[in-house]
């Protein structure tokens, strides 16, 4: 039996397909649009998915959808009369919009020429779905946190076996995913875009806001539950996010997008992130007494958030955590054919060791060899292109990274990413402005071998998915401290540990470790790294630049090779070398398409 999940029209549209509750594959539109955070319905996410199963549209035994447009129409309905007069201007587009999701079953038919069973499955559900069922957990709970689904922002419940159990809920508008999301507007950055450059800047400020937040933005109950103080915010029935009283709260107005980021800004994202830690960890404390279950389960955009993460890993609450690598909407299309499968169908699950969340689009060599050869493109090949990449790693070269199955969620980890040598201190800077394009303060991440990840960072367990965040061991540290009176950017001067390019400003590391089990190539090439070095870390950085998808296709990749300063590119066994490559053809104007998201 075939279930084909989708998520289609707020952002990340997105498609799974699952067979006889087996994952065939999942992966988002944009990476084939090549439009950063696509909301149009996943007509080329499908199609590579139908040609993954060798079958066609018609043999899809039902289509889910992600959550039920009704329930959310009638909760938009219900929220501009609960602000009337306000917000009058704003409800004729909005409704407007909203109405597609509606047709959602029409769209489908329409767009796919299906003519089969299609079904919804709430948003909250998706998300616990995607959260539980792929968890090595037989029995668990479950914690799902975001904007906003149809009226649900937060729940908890139960899975066991092949059943999950909603327990409490939180509804809108006290959202915690829409409170960062305000602060992530307020400090200038796009909101579902840039809640982790929030979260990256957090270490550069001081949490002198968290008294104003808990004391009038938001009130959190012991347990966790939380309420806003909705007088401050304007995305009830607004088309921002915050108003007039938000900024005299903070005496100040929202940063001009792409101008200087001060101090105070810093300062705003430590205290917005301290906030989202603090209730993280009240709820699932309370979780875990409600329950009595030994591990949590979590999926929803605020489980992107990997300190928040840590935090509740570090706190020792449950035994275990695990998170969906995709975690936000666009897991909600995976989560809803697993629902469907498991909970409406009643199937039993299949034992899970580890979740492989490499399931994208593939190439041959033999494909990669025409593409190449088609295009006149001078390449080399090497049977061990593993030793061949660390070779150049050590010389300093920073390689575009394409190999296997394309990572479904937002984290590039080993399948489609770019690589650089993390004990050279100059290569945050070089990769992040002349490779990606960005903010100079991004930290990046480091991939380190499983099985040497505990010599030097602060963990004793797998961070597969690039999900947690961990310090540098105290014996890799290069300083003691940071008080040595440096402020925000001026922190990143100092050289912090003997892994510096992927040592952040406070010791921390968003970490990816990685098993041979889960990715041969990818480990053996950081293997080959440790051999030369005695250091088992590597830089790993998603494959893109600052505004565009990470890239699919060997064409995707090619054309961001020639666009940046990468020094070669690999493709499977096929190196490229920037030296040897013909002038780049390229419009003038091509950087505006990536500078700005």
């Amino acid at each position: 039996m075939k279930i084909l999940g989708v998520s289609a029209f707020y952002h990340d549209s997105a498609a799974a397909l699952i067979e006889d509750g087996r994952i065939v594959g999942a992966a988002q539109e944009e990476r084939f649009t090549r439009k950063k955070h696509d909301n149009s319905f996943p007509k080329n996410s499908i199609n590579y998915l139908l040609q993954e199963a060798k079958c066609q549209i018609n043999d899809i035994n039902v289509i889910v959808f992600y959550e039920n447009p009704y329930l959310k129409f009638n909760r938009i309905i219900k929220s501009f009369a609960a602000y009337a007069p306000t917000g009058f201007d704003n409800f004729f587009p909005v409704i407007a919009a909203q109405w597609k999701k509606i047709k959602i079953k029409s769209i489908i038919a329409r767009e796919l020429d299906y003519r089969g069973q299609i079904e919804f499955i709430k948003h909250h559900a998706s998300h616990a779905a995607s959260a539980f069922y792929p968890s090595p957990f037989n029995s668990a709970a479950f914690l799902t946190v975001d904007g906003v689904g149809e009226c649900e922002t937060t729940t908890y419940g139960v899975g066991q076996g092949n059943n999950i159990k909603l327990h409490k809920r939180i509804s809108f508008p006290h959202s915690l995913g829409l409170l960062y999301a305000a602060l992530t507007y307020f400090t200038g950055f796009k909101v579902n875009s840039g809640e982790y450059k929030v979260m990256g800047l957090a270490p550069y400020g001081q949490p002198k806001y968290v008294k104003n937040i808990l004391g009038e933005l938001v009130d959190v109950k012991d347990d966790g539950s939380f309420r806003l103080n909705m007088s401050y915010f304007d995305y009830g029935v607004g088309v921002k996010m915050t108003n007039e009283k938000f900024e005299k709260l903070f005496g100040r107005a929202v940063r001009p997008r792409e101008s200087t980021i001060t101090q105070d800004d810093m300062d705003l994202a430590r205290s917005i992130q301290e906030v989202t830690d603090m209730v993280m960890v009240k709820m699932a404390r309370h979780i875990r007494q409600a329950t009595g279950e030994r591990y949590l389960c979590l999926a929803g955009g605020v489980a992107l958030n990997c300190v928040a993460n840590s935090k509740i890993l570090t706190e020792r609450i449950f035994d275990d955590i695990w998170i969906q690598p995709a975690a936000g909407d666009a897991g909600g299309a995976l989560g809803a054919a697993l629902y469907y499968w498991h909970q409406m169908l009643d199937h039993e699950r299949q034992p899970i060791v580890r979740h492989n969340t490499y399931l994208g689009p593939q190439f041959s060599q033999d494909e990669i060899n025409d593409y190449l050869d088609y295009n006149n493109i001078p390449y080399t090949y090497h049977k061990n292109i593993e030793a061949k990449t660390a070779d150049l790693l050590v010389q300093g070269k920073i390689i575009g990274w394409f190999s296997g199955r394309m990572e479904f969620g937002p984290r590039a980890l080993g399948g489609r990413s770019i690589l650089g040598d993390a004990r050279l201190q100059s290569m945050q800077a070089d990769m992040n402005l002349k490779i990606k394009f960005r903010e100079s303060f991004r930290p990046f991440a480091p991939a380190v071998l499983e099985d040497k990840a505990a010599d030097w960072f602060e963990i004793d367990q797998p961070s597969p998915y690039m999900l947690l965040v961990a310090d540098v061991k105290k014996d890799k540290r290069k300083i003691v401290s940071n008080d040595n009176g440096q402020t925000g950017f001026d922190m990143l001067k100092a050289v912090r540990s003997d892994i510096p390019a992927v040592t952040h400003v406070d010791f921390s590391a968003r970490l990816q470790t990685v098993s041979r089990e889960m990715n041969r190539k990818f480990y053996d090439l950081i293997a080959n790294f440790y051999g030369k070095t005695g250091c088992p870390v590597i830089i790993n950085t998603s494959f893109n630049v600052r505004g565009e998808p990470i890239v699919c296709a060997p064409e995707d990749a090619y054309r961001c090779f020639m666009r940046t300063g990468l020094d070669y590119l690999v493709l499977e066994n096929f190196l490229i070398d920037k030296k040897a490559q013909p002038n780049w053809q390229e419009k003038d104007d091509w950087r505006e398409d990536f500078v700005l998201d």
